[in-house]
C-alpha cells in the first residue's frame, strides 16, 4: 500500500510537472499534449484526488516510513503545482478581455466569479433551452458531408450562425466531439450553430477539404433560416486543424478555383475565431518545429504525393493567403501548445494585422495546452465567453482596428524559432 501511494504521487508529480512546463522536443510533443491538455484543464478535479488520496494515506498508515514521508511530499508538490496551473487558468479572462479591448470590444463578463459548477461537471454539454438536429446532408458524399445544428429550442428570428470545423490533424475527427461548449453557449443565446464533418486526409487530398467546407457555408447560408438563421452572419471556428480550415475559409471567400460547381454562391463569412491553428504551410516563418511538420508525411498525406513545393503548400497556407479583405479575426492560441507553436500564431496575426482593414485580436493565453476548449474548465469557459462577446460585437459593428507595432508578435527568442 506504502509503495504504490508513492508511486501514484510519483506519477502525479510527474503529470503536474509536464502541465506547468511541457516536456520539449517533437518526439514527446503528443504524450506531452495530452498529458499537460487533461492536467491543466482538469486541474481542480486533480488536485482534489490528490488530497484525498494523500489524507486517507495518512490517516490509514501515518507517515513512519521513508516512501510515506517522500509520497506526501511529492502530494505536496504536485498540490502546489496544480493550484498554480488553476491560477493560470483563472487569467484566461483577463487575457481574453484585454485582447478583446485593443479592438474596441468590452467582455461584459470579464473579472467575474468563476462558474465552478460547470467547471466541476466538464463532459456535461446539454441545456434544456438548446435542441440538436442531427446528421443533416450538406452535400453528397456520405457520412463525412454531415452536419449537426444546434439551436435555440424557441427559434428566434434572424438568429445570427456559426459554423464549427473539428480538428484531428486533417485525418481524424468528428462533429460530435469538439467545440460544444461554445456551440451550446452560443445556441443558449439564441444563435444557430452548425458542427460539420469533411473529407480527410489521405483517402482526401487538399483542396477536398476546403471544398467541402464551402459547400457547407453555402448550405448553412441556404438553410439555415430553417433554425431561424440571418443568412447576412455567418462566422466560422474551430480548433488545431479547424483552425486551420477556419482560417482557410475566411481568407478565400468566393474564390471560383475552390467552388466548383457553386462558383456563384457566396461563400464569405462575417468572422473568424480559429484556435491553435496551424497557418503556415510552407514554413514561411522558418520555425524549427513548422518546418519539421511541414517536412513530415502529414504534409504529404494532407496535400498528396504529388504536392509540388512551394506552390501547393502556399496555396493551403493562411499565411499566404491574408488579404486587406479580410473578416474581423479573434486568434486564440496557448503558450505551451505542444503540437502547434504559439509562434506561428503571433507570425500569422502579425502579417494579417499587416494588411487586413478588419479587426484582428490575438489572445495569447499563458499555460495553455492545445486543445483546452474541448470540455469546461476554468480556463474554457472563459474564454467562450469572451468569443461571444467578440462574436456578437462584430455583428453589432462595435468591433475597430487597433494601431499597434507588429514586432510586439514576433518574438526573437523563442526556443522553436530557427
Amino acid at each position: 500500500m506504502t509503495r504504490g501511494f508513492l508511486i501514484r504521487q510519483a506519477v502525479n508529480a510527474a503529470l503536474t510537472a509536464n502541465a506547468l512546463r511541457p516536456v520539449p522536443g517533437m518526439w514527446a510533443s503528443v504524450p506531452a499534449f495530452l498529458a499537460g491538455w487533461l492536467t491543466s484543464e482538469l486541474a481542480p478535479q486533480q488536485l482534489g484526488a490528490t488530497v484525498l488520496d494523500a489524507g486517507v494515506h495518512l490517516a490509514r498508515h501515518g507517515a513512519s516510513t521513508r516512501s510515506d514521508r517522500l509520497g506526501l511530499a511529492l502530494a505536496a508538490v504536485s498540490a502546489a503545482g496544480l493550484t498554480a496551473a488553476m491560477v493560470s487558468s483563472r487569467r484566461a479572462g483577463q487575457e481574453m478581455a484585454d485582447a478583446l479591448r485593443e479592438i474596441g470590444v468590452d467582455d461584459p463578463g470579464a473579472g467575474s466569479p468563476i462558474d465552478w459548477r460547470s467547471s466541476s461537471r466538464p463532459f456535461r454539454m446539454r441545456r434544456d433551452d438548446v435542441a440538436r438536429v442531427s446528421n443533416l446532408e450538406y452535400a453528397p458524399g456520405g457520412a463525412r458531408f454531415r452536419v449537426d445544428v444546434y439551436h435555440h429550442r424557441d427559434l428566434p428570428p434572424d438568429a445570427p450562425m456559426l459554423l464549427q470545423i473539428h480538428g484531428g490533424g486533417w485525418v481524424i475527427g468528428s462533429k460530435d466531439h469538439q467545440g460544444l461548449p461554445l456551440m451550446v453557449e452560443l445556441a443558449s443565446r439564441g444563435w444557430v450553430c452548425a458542427a460539420v464533418n469533411y473529407p480527410l486526409s489521405p483517402r482526401a487530398s487538399w483542396p477536398a477539404h476546403l471544398i467541402a467546407l464551402k459547400q457547407a457555408v453555402a448550405w448553412l447560408r441556404t438553410n439555415g433560416d430553417k433554425y431561424g438563421g440571418d443568412p447576412d452572419f455567418l462566422a466560422v471556428t474551430g480548433g488545431s486543424a479547424g483552425g486551420h480550415l477556419a482560417a482557410m475559409v475566411a481568407l478565400t471567400a468566393n474564390d471560383p478555383g475552390l467552388q466548383p460547381g457553386f462558383e456563384d454562391i457566396d461563400t464569405s463569412v462575417s468572422a473568424c475565431v480559429p484556435m491553435y491553428g496551424a497557418y503556415d504551410f510552407a514554413a514561411e516563418t522558418g520555425i524549427r518545429q513548422v518546418r519539421a511538420r511541414v517536412e513530415s508525411r502529414i504534409s504529404e498525406m494532407v496535400l498528396g504525393k504529388g504536392a509540388r513545393f512551394p506552390e501547393d503548400y502556399l496555396a493551403a497556407s493562411p499565411l499566404a493567403k491574408v488579404r486587406a479583405d479580410a473578416p474581423p479575426f479573434l486568434v486564440v492560441h496557448g503558450t505551451h501548445d505542444s503540437l502547434l507553436p504559439v509562434t506561428e500564431a503571433r507570425e500569422f496575426v502579425a502579417r494579417l494585422r499587416a494588411v487586413s482593414t478588419s479587426p484582428v485580436a490575438y489572445a495569447e493565453l499563458r499555460g495553455a495546452q492545445h486543445a483546452f476548449d474541448i470540455f469546461h474548465s476554468i480556463r474554457s469557459d472563459q474564454v467562450i465567453r469572451a468569443i461571444a462577446a467578440f462574436l456578437e460585437s462584430v455583428r453589432a459593428g462595435r468591433a475597430s482596428c487597433a494601431e499597434r507595432p507588429n514586432a510586439e508578435l514576433t518574438p526573437s527568442t523563442d526556443s522553436r524559432a530557427g
